[in-house]
Parts: structure tokens; sequence; C-alpha cells
């Protein structure tokens, strides 16, 4: 692939798992990285490691959460100020679980507030100074759950799909100025934010039945296929959202009974009238 070695790279979301992944593809290919995130520890620790070993690289953190407008602001200014911005990856995100009907107001909002209002405010920050910088690419993750149901999910697989739409509407308006955004679409892939799923063997299995290529995935799947969304090899691919999932969005959504039962005791049955 082409060298990034003029592009600056603001990672979400990047002091580990699939964020962390992506800021070493980006990193290996000479971009200058900066990794934002709210857990100051994790971010310094995910640097220190990038820095070993990239050593040739520039790595920077940025304390931000992007449920907030003016950390977002101030994340993207720390990006724009080491120079032309060119590369977004809108990474930050998390999920709940709950039967639909014990779902609160609060987990809906703090799910939505994350995944979707934050990669609305980073990408709406960051439109300005990529536009200066002689445009880039947005690249946002979202994931299987955005196309397929993922029973007891609903905040987050809804927050997923709004994702995808907001990908959309930025690639077709900044378009024009030479930004482009695309998303990917990761199945299961083993993170700290999966492993307690990834801890009971019938939901990984099940997982696994409905993927045509039999396995899950690792972050470097992914960040593969963000470095190459990121860069110019793509440079006539805007609005798309893609898979890497092992082929599981051509079945059903995951069979995650066995963990509501210990978390949600007698919640997931039927609604009874």
């Amino acid at each position: 692939m082409a060298r990034l070695d003029d592009h600056v790279a603001l990672v979400t979301g990047g002091g580990s798992g699939i964020g962390l992944e992506c800021a070493d593809a980006l990193a290996a290919d000479g971009a200058s990285v900066v990794l934002a995130g709210r857990d100051v520890g994790r971010l310094e620790a995910a640097a220190t490691d990038l820095r070993t070993r990239r050593a040739h690289a520039t790595i920077e953190t940025v304390a931000c959460d992007v449920t907030d407008e003016s950390s977002v602001a101030a994340a993207v200014a720390v990006a724009s100020g080491m120079g032309a911005l060119k590369i977004v990856v809108v990474n930050a995100g998390f999920g709940s679980a709950s039967p639909f009907h014990r779902t609160t107001l609060d987990d809906w909002n703090a799910v939505l507030a994350t995944n979707l209002t934050g990669a609305f405010l980073t990408m709406r920050e960051a439109a300005a100074p990529m536009v200066a910088a002689g445009g880039g690419s947005m690249v946002a993750v979202s994931s299987i759950a955005a196309v397929e149901t993922h029973r007891f999910m609903t905040p987050y697989t809804v927050s997923k799909a709004g994702l995808e739409m907001l990908v959309r509407q930025v690639a077709d308006e900044l378009g024009p100025s030479g930004v482009r955004a695309n998303a990917v679409r990761p199945g299961l892939v083993p993170t700290d934010a999966t492993a307690g799923m990834m801890s009971i063997p019938a939901i990984v299995d099940d997982y696994r039945a409905q993927m045509p290529l039999g396995r899950e995935g690792t972050t470097g799947d992914v960040a593969s296929l963000v470095r190459f969304l990121a860069g110019p090899e793509s440079s006539w691919i805007t609005g798309t959202c893609i898979s890497v999932d092992g082929g599981h969005h051509l079945r059903r959504g995951p069979n995650i009974d066995p963990i509501m039962d210990m978390l949600h005791p007698g919640d997931t049955a039927p609604i009874q009238g």
C-alpha cells in the first residue's frame, strides 16, 4: 500500500482492541497517529506499545469523551495541529444487553450518546480541518448488528444502524469537498468488550455456526480493511459499509440466551398479556 507519511490520523477509542490495531496499521505506513479516549492510563500504555513497535512513528494521545462536544473539538484541534488531518477512525463505542421491555432510558441514552452522537460530533468537528487539508477519509466502525437483529441488544443495534446512515449522509455531503466516508461492519472479534460473551462456549459456537468461514475474526482483519479505506488505494470508494465478519451477514444474528439467562434470569421469556 501507499505510504501515509504526510497524513495525520485521529482514532477514537484508540486505547485497545480494534481502535489500537487500526492505529498500528496506520502508523506502520507512516501516518502520525493521535489516540483518543477517556481512559488516559490505557491510552498512554497503548501509545508506549505503539512507539515500541513503530519506532519511526509519531504517536500522541488526547483525553476525549466523544459524548462531550467541547472534548471532541479539543481532540480534533490536537490532531489538526500536528499537520494535515487526513484520516479519522470513528471507533469509540460500547453496548449493553437487556430484554427490550427492561431496557432503561439511561441505558438507551448512554449507548446512543457514545455510538451515534459521539460519531456525529467526531465527524462534524473533523470535517473543516480535513477539507482544509485537501480532503481525506473518515472510517467508522459499525457492526454486524447494524444489519442483523441481535435479540436483547436493542440500543446497540439501533445505534449502529444509525451510524451507517450517518456515514452515507456525510459521504454525500462532503464528497464534493474531497472528504470520503465509509464504514466497516465487524462480526465477532475477541476484544476486551467481547470477552464476557466469548467466555461462554455455547455463544461462540453459535456465532461460528452463522459464519460460512467458520471462525471468529481478529482485530487485524478489521484493521486491514480500515487501512485500505483510509488510504489513497480506495480513493473512488465512499458511502459504503463493508462487512468483515466471515460471512455472518448472510445468516442470522447470534443466540446470546446463555448470557442473558445469567444476567436477567426469567426475563427473556415472551411477555405475557
